[in-house]
């Protein structure tokens, strides 16, 4: 079960990283926001159960 957290996870965090980049090139600032906020929640729910994902350390934060 653990594995497919993991995997779903980093599918999550990929899809959230896409769509900001996304935002970002649409000029979409609430849609930065949004998507900073979901990268940051999906990185916390991932501390929270031991799973390491490779990040920056302001998108801990949900923030540029």
């Amino acid at each position: 079960m653990t594995g497919i957290f993991d995997e779903e996870l980093r599918e999550q965090l990929a899809l959230a990283r896409e769509a900001l980049a996304r935002a970002r090139a649409d000029g979409d600032l609430d849609g930065v926001q949004a998507y900073q906020g979901r990268i940051a929640g999906l990185l916390r729910m991932a501390a929270k159960h031991g799973i390491t994902l490779e990040h920056e350390q302001d998108e801990e934060l949900g923030e540029d």
